[in-house]
């Protein structure tokens, strides 16, 4: 398998990082490899660390009675338009999973959350786009309810809560663009009359 040699931080930001690998490949050629990551300093890389750690939180939210899930819908600037996703967000230090997902609901929609107790490995941190980031999420579950309300989003958020029934899933699933960690659970949201039902703690 191929080693890495060095790691050249390109960038400081708060938020997001490059940083640029200079590696040898699996047949003894050399090489650099770019990757993305939340970590602000090269020690918190996961390739350094080897640790599974979540960067955020990704929250599948349904309506107490099953018949609606939340969405939003979000602008991005790498695509230039908006995007269908769950609502999602960084975990705080000293926050677990569900403490953050009940404030990134809150913060992005105006909703309540009442995260669901499922087996934990639905909930473990998993690679969002493992070939360009070492970025991790959590997935919460949960039910919704409330008003929804902007009054909490932060002045560079440009999102738009939506609470969709089966129906207007599938139609945004054909005609809009939606994020992949979205899609999978759309998906089941539209064809499962209890999307929940294989996740509840047994």
């Amino acid at each position: 398998m191929g080693t890495i040699r060095k790691i050249n931080a390109q960038t400081k930001n708060r938020f997001l990082n490059m940083y640029e690998l200079e590696v040898t490949k699996k047949t003894g050629s050399e090489g650099r490899y770019y990757v993305s990551s939340r970590a602000e300093d090269e020690k918190d890389l996961k390739l350094v660390t080897h640790e599974n750690r979540a960067d955020g939180v990704i929250i599948f939210g349904i309506t107490p009675d099953l018949q609606k899930v939340l969405l939003v819908r979000q602008y991005r600037y790498p695509i230039d338009a908006y995007v269908y996703e769950l609502p999602a967000g960084l975990i705080d230090a000293g926050e677990t999973y569900r403490t953050a997902a009940v404030r990134e609901v809150h913060e992005e929609t105006g909703l309540m959350l009442e995260p669901l107790d499922v087996d934990p490995m639905y909930e473990e941190p998993r690679f969002t786009t493992v070939g360009m980031t070492d970025e991790s999420c959590a997935r919460v579950f949960g039910y919704v309810s409330g008003k929804i309300s902007r009054k909490y989003q932060e002045e560079s958020e440009e999102i738009e809560a939506v609470l969709v029934d089966r129906a207007e899933s599938m139609r945004i699933l054909r005609e809009e663009y939606v994020a992949a960690s979205c899609a999978y659970h759309l998906e089941r949201f539209a064809v499962t009359e209890d999307p929940f039902a294989d996740f509840r703690r047994k």
